[in-house]
């Protein structure tokens, strides 16, 4: 769950494209217990007494190594958790001294996501100073943020959101909305986005929760036999709260209030990388670095089978590099059931996030992304739409008058 901006998603080798590291200086540790989360039980996992954060030598090692891996011009920094807050102030001004000196005519980006508990006058001072970009955890309203997202000690956290993102306003920090769509926001469409515009958020991204824990009541992996968590959605439930969504913004906002998953079908039906990884034909090209220096081959995939190494003995370059790596990335693609390979839609979602991938085809081919349902309804709802615009693009007309021409207008 990162801000944007976001490094464009390769279509094969990771570095033939950008190729991108998300940090995780504190690692799992955070002042939230919100019921969904993917990552908090990792914590646990970090031997008994070990400080889990990122040392000097660890900092200074991900930072030359990151920037000496990258081959454009732009070096972007995503800091992330667990909550990335929980470091101090003096971390993130070691981390820009230290990107500075290895940075060689570099322009570094810098990237905050937070759950928006923590921030002061003082980090929103920096923020400002830096020119960093921080993308804010909040899930909507207050009835749907706080019904998930609590503090440490079981209280809401809504207004202490709000708090942080007041400040981000008043000292003209750019910032963007990350939230989680769950059980307790999936089906009131209307006040979500709503909600969103009333408080001068521009950018919004949003993710579904689709979580299965083992019978140990761990999280399992996509290869793991798991029980959906009380707090996931449905395949029907995602389609009926995209489909919604987009018929507000197409008719009110595009070209003004920006949706990151209509961004990026807009890219795939024009043509371009949507910008967004869960979309794009392989994967393999965004690794995690955790506080101790182990890199992982995705977020969403912290679990042992799927570490690859540590920059401690390794690059960056060698580790992400390496054929385990490369071959994680294409099984996106190779590993597709025969009835997305027939669908129409593939070239769109190319089955989306292969975390979700652990239901089966009416054939019984395993394999299938569990939303797939309610992607297909998406895709079908918004097609005549996505096709008019881009049209529009393609005449170099802007598309955000899509709702005052006549949709049959858009024929090839």
């Amino acid at each position: 769950m990162t801000p944007s901006p976001q490094p464009q998603p390769v279509e094969s080798n990771p570095f033939e494209a950008i190729m991108y590291m998300m940090a995780k200086p504190v690692g799992a540790k955070c002042n939230m217990r919100c019921a969904y989360c993917y990552y908090l039980e990792k914590d646990a996992d970090a031997p008994s007494g070990e400080r889990t954060r990122m040392s000097d030598a660890t900092l200074e090692r991900f930072i030359s190594s990151y920037i000496e891996a990258t081959t454009t011009p732009e070096v972007i920094f995503t800091w992330h958790g667990g909550e990335a807050a929980m470091a101090p102030l003096s971390f993130y001004q070691k981390a820009q001294e230290l990107q500075q000196r290895y940075a060689h005519g570099r322009r570094i980006i810098n990237c905050l996501q937070t759950n928006g508990t923590l921030l002061t006058d003082a980090w929103c001072r920096f923020l400002k100073r830096n020119d960093w970009l921080v993308g804010v955890s909040i899930d909507g309203p207050q009835s749907q943020h706080d019904c998930y997202r609590l503090s440490a000690t079981g209280k809401p956290t809504f207004q202490s959101v709000m708090r942080s993102i007041h400040l981000l306003q008043h000292y003209g920090v750019e910032w963007n909305a990350m939230a989680v769509i769950s059980r307790a926001n999936v089906d009131q469409p209307d006040e979500f986005y709503r909600f969103f515009k009333s408080i001068g958020c521009q950018y919004l991204q949003f993710t579904p929760i689709v979580e299965r824990r083992r019978p140990d009541g761990r999280l399992a992996a996509v290869d793991e036999q798991g029980v959906l968590t009380d707090e996931s959605i449905t395949p029907q439930q995602w389609g009926r709260f995209l489909c919604r969504l987009f018929d507000i913004w197409v008719k009110e906002d595009v070209g003004n209030f920006f949706v990151q998953i209509f961004d990026a079908t807009l890219a795939r039906h024009y043509g371009v990388s949507p910008g967004v990884c869960s979309m794009a034909t392989v994967c393999g090209h965004a690794g995690v670095v955790d506080y101790n220096g182990d890199v992982y081959s995705c977020d969403h995939f912290v679990f042992p089978a799927y570490r690859i190494g540590n920059i401690h003995h390794n690059s960056i370059i060698e580790l992400m590099s390496q054929e385990r790596q490369f071959a994680f990335g294409q099984a996106k693609r190779d590993s597709l059931p025969d009835q997305c390979r027939q669908c129409r839609h593939t070239m769109i979602c190319n089955g989306e996030c292969p975390k979700n991938r652990f239901s089966h085809t009416a054939d019984g081919q395993p394999g299938l992304n569990y939303l797939c349902e309610g992607y297909r309804a998406f895709f079908d709802h918004t097609e005549p739409h996505m096709r008019f615009m881009v049209n529009q693009l393609r005449r170099g007309l802007p598309p955000a008058d899509i709702m005052r021409t006549p949709i049959e207008i858009d024929g090839d």
